[in-house]
């Protein structure tokens, strides 16, 4: 009998649509969905129900450790970060600060003589390329103490016939492309000896590496010294302004940082 249930044709079963004057409305709801409602709409009145009679029920004196570290804010239970609300003393604070700009000067000091360091092991090869010798009129001192020194090259002839048809690279025996450079510079003899083929271009691109390391590590030392500097202002303002007295802000440096006046006070 099942098997011929099944082979007989059966009505195939639709559910209703919703109709086209309510379909503003949305989907039609089905009893599953009505089920899933009316289901989800009683788990909360129960819980609703279960917090009104804990709250009837509830001892006004009642204490537990917990009630310290948390409150209410807007109805919502939260707790507090014991780290965040824990309170120190101004003075405790001043010192603390006084501490990091000792720390940041130090750090400081140290980058300075590494610096100087390595300024004195180099030359400064790269600065005497065609247009390298045009500074910022604009540089601060600090700046322009970092800078390398400027140099050159003076020739002395016999009168002005010569010096007006003085050729460069005739005099030193050296192509003109490389009459800017103070380091390597060959010959015209030396150049027609030697065996640019026989030159490795991996070879050449491992000692220009080399060669470039310390000016890499010098830029970046410079670079941290400006961090630092930057970090040494930031901890003297937020010291200063620790202290007593009216301010008020009134712009921001070169630096970004911001620069307050302190309203001036008659002393006793």
């Amino acid at each position: 009998m099942a098997s011929l249930r099944n082979a007989a044709p059966r009505r195939e079963h639709r559910e209703r649509s919703q109709p086209a004057a309510r379909r503003k409305l949305g989907l039609l709801e089905k009893h599953k969905d009505y089920v899933l409602r009316a289901r989800d709409y009683h788990k909360k009145q129960n819980t609703l129900s279960t917090l009104k009679k804990k709250a009837l029920d509830r001892n006004p004196d009642e204490f537990y450790f917990g009630m310290i570290n948390s409150e209410t804010k807007k109805g919502v239970h939260v707790f507090r970060d014991k780290e965040r609300e824990q309170k120190f003393d101004h003075d405790f604070l001043s010192l603390l600060k006084t501490q990091d700009g000792g720390y940041v000067r130090y750090q400081r000091s140290v980058n300075a003589k590494k610096i100087d360091r390595l300024k004195a092991n180099l030359h400064f090869l790269d600065t005497d390329l065609p247009g390298a010798d045009e500074a910022d009129a604009n540089d601060d001192d600090e700046d322009a103490a970092l800078a390398p020194p400027k140099t050159q090259h003076t020739i002395f002839v016999d009168d002005e016939e010569s010096a007006k048809t003085f050729d460069p690279a005739k005099h030193f025996d050296t192509p003109a492309e490389i009459l800017h450079r103070k380091y390597n510079r060959p010959r015209t003899e030396a150049l027609k000896r030697v065996d640019t083929a026989a030159v490795d271009r991996r070879t050449i691109k491992k000692f220009a590496k080399a060669r470039d390391k310390p000016y890499r590590e010098l830029a970046s030392r410079l670079e941290r010294d400006q961090k630092l500097r930057k970090s040494q202002l930031e901890l003297d303002l937020q010291k200063q302004l620790m202290g007593k007295g009216s301010k008020k802000k009134i712009g921001v440096d070169a630096d970004g940082v911001p620069v307050y006046k302190w309203k001036a006070e008659r002393k006793k």
